[in-house]
């Protein structure tokens, strides 16, 4: 197995037209601004080019996509047929980032491309998939039901597959997904992946690569940005929205411009704690697994073009999403698996630019919090709150959080979830008996 590590410059002073891509490409990455390669570009591209299977591991913002949307691009210029390359993704809202790569990118080539996720119309998606588009972006539960129901389409000449956010694809329960995905796949092909936190799934990803990997991991000690200030606040647990609270307050009177990114650990407290702040006037949406496909694009895309400057999501929205107007990322909770911190805080401080993470920490997440130091490689510093000013409100969102839940519950919120769950269950018991 090639391996190497490299720090985050690119001290070679090397252009992409160095590395090897076409000329058309080097002018596209001109027209969107991306002037030099990134490390993670500087030592993956080239292997790829070769012909390489490739395993990149480097911090969030540090331009992993492009990572393997530019060779593909180059390659896929000079040999374009059929379903060129499948990317798989875990989220929804990255497959859509993705493609919005291959589209910018490669808008010189007439890239026909198409995104194979849940909650969009299945037809629709198989009509696409037998037009042969060149790359096919999916979600695993998604792209397995396509194959599992016979749609009309071949992965068996593929050139690449590429698993993006590698580590949470494996790691999650994708397990049976990717099984079937894998098993009509060509034995031939270069397999890809790459993600922020690779390190500690390094040797299962390499069963899924047929050929030795060349491995590229960034050799960083500090697992988050330089630019980036992280920052905790002790609260106690039953006021700890009341401290949220007051710090948006605080932080969008002295940067009313900014965005702010809230995460929290389940759907049903994503929703809640957007009703209250829309209750306090805070323009907000939310973004979760239980929203549908079309809420869910409609919330993101207000986001990204800052109609609205606040959005409390899951952790559905904490991998790969670039949105450089992000300055604020505030966790509710601390996550219980530190690579979740390194991905939601993660979403500010990109390509260079300074940012602020806040951790909200009661007394029972003390050790989350060493755990998190420990593997990022710093500490948390303390970050100041006028805790007389969270008193005066405490009471009133305290109250407001009360009425959302009742409204909550009163929608039947999740009951549809509910109800797909039990069909796939009497479907799966149909299918194993016939």
């Amino acid at each position: 197995m090639a391996s190497n590590t490299s720090s985050e410059e690119n001290a070679s002073g090397k252009t992409f037209r160095d590395l090897g891509l076409n000329n058309w490409i080097v002018k596209q990455c001109e027209i969107v601004g991306i002037s030099k390669p990134s490390p993670i570009q500087l030592n993956c591209i080239p292997k790829i080019l070769e012909g390489s299977d490739c395993i990149g591991c480097a911090k969030t913002g540090s331009g992993k996509t492009a990572a393997f949307v530019l060779p593909m691009l180059h390659l896929l210029s000079e040999d374009p047929y059929g379903i060129f390359a499948l990317i798989i993704t875990p989220t929804r809202e990255l497959a859509h980032q993705i493609g919005e790569h291959f589209k910018v990118l490669g808008k010189p080539l007439g890239l026909k491309y198409s995104i194979i996720i849940g909650g969009a119309d299945i037809i629709e998606q198989g009509i696409e998939l037998s037009n042969k588009p060149h790359i096919v972006i999916a979600t695993p539960g998604r792209l397995a039901d396509h194959i599992e129901h016979g749609t009309d389409f071949s992965l068996k000449k593929i050139r690449f597959l590429v698993l993006d956010e590698a580590d949470r694809l494996l790691e999650d329960k994708f397990g049976d997904q990717l099984q079937t995905i894998f098993s009509v796949l060509p034995e031939k092909r270069q397999t890809l992946l790459f993600s922020a936190t690779l390190t500690d799934t390094l040797q299962q990803l390499e069963h899924i690569s047929n050929n030795k990997p060349f491995v590229w991991v960034s050799s960083d000690a500090v697992a988050t940005v330089d630019t980036l200030s992280q920052q905790y606040v002790l609260c106690p647990a039953d006021i700890k929205d009341a401290f949220l609270v007051h710090i948006i307050d605080v932080f969008k009177n002295k940067r009313p411009n900014s965005s702010v990114m809230i995460f929290v650990n389940t759907c049903k407290y994503c929703q809640i704690l957007a009703m209250v702040l829309v209750e306090l006037d805070f323009e907000c949406v939310a973004l979760h697994s239980m929203l549908q496909q079309k809420m869910r694009i409609a919330a993101l895309n207000k986001f990204k073009s800052s109609q609205v400057k606040i959005l409390v999501a899951t952790d559905v929205a904490s991998r790969g999403l670039d949105i450089p107007t992000v300055d604020l990322v505030i966790n509710h909770n601390v996550p219980t698996r530190p690579k979740d911190y390194i991905h939601r805080v993660g979403r500010t401080a990109r390509a260079g630019e300074g940012g602020m993470a806040v951790t909200l920490v009661t007394p029972f997440d003390a050790k989350l919090l060493v755990a998190i130091e420990d593997h990022i490689g710093t500490k948390l510093t303390k970050h100041d709150v006028d805790e007389k000013e969270v008193a005066k409100i405490a009471l009133e969102v305290n109250v407001l959080r009360s009425k959302s839940e009742i409204k909550l519950e009163e929608s039947n919120f999740g009951e549809k979830r509910e109800i797909n769950k039990r069909k796939k269950e009497i479907l799966k018991q149909v299918s194993s008996t016939s």
